[in-house]
């Protein structure tokens, strides 16, 4: 068991590390073909991990290191035309918080990628929809903005101004 267990982590980092090489290629161009052959990754690494989820449950860092297990954190949250997944995702990541096997943060990230994908308000301000004509980063629908920043300290995510300067998309090119 405990060398499938070491290549289950193998496997996961592997599958992240593919999905890193093409993210740029997929997100950052017009070129259809980039887009989808980054689709077509998401899609069989959602599917991938829709089994280990129903074989193991979520990969916690007990269970497969901790490397592996964000990188199942990150498979999940890519897996975005496959709801299923990430709800299974999410409900499993829950118990591993509450277990003490899993980050907060992480947790509440993957709960706004969970709610903008079906189509709700999220909680926490992690996922920006893009970038507004005045070149700031424009959040998808957020319950209570005015409280977001106190939500955020409670899992221990940084303010969302700090979050916006590292994680927004690039601005549109001059034109």
């Amino acid at each position: 068991m405990a060398e499938q267990i070491r290549e289950l982590a193998a496997e996961l980092i592997a599958m992240a590390a593919a999905d890193t090489d093409r993210t740029a290629d997929g997100l950052d161009t017009a070129d259809f073909a980039r887009q989808l052959e980054w689709r077509r990754v998401t899609a069989a690494h959602g599917d991938r991990l829709r089994e280990i989820l129903g074989r193991h449950g979520w990969p916690t860092p007990g269970l497969v290191g901790e490397q592996a297990s964000r990188c199942a954190w990150k498979i999940a949250m890519h897996a975005d035309r496959q709801l299923d997944v990430q709800q299974r995702a999410l409900a499993l990541l829950e118990d591993a918080v509450a277990a003490g096997e899993g980050r907060p943060a992480d947790l509440a990230m993957l709960r706004d990628r969970v709610l903008v994908n079906s189509g709700h308000p999220q909680v926490y301000g992690t996922q920006i929809a893009g970038v507004g004509a005045d070149g700031a980063p424009v959040p998808w629908p957020v319950l209570d903005p005015g409280a977001m920043d106190d939500r955020r300290a409670e899992v221990g995510l940084d303010p969302f101004a700090v979050h916006v300067t590292r994680h927004a998309p690039p601005p549109p090119p001059a034109g």
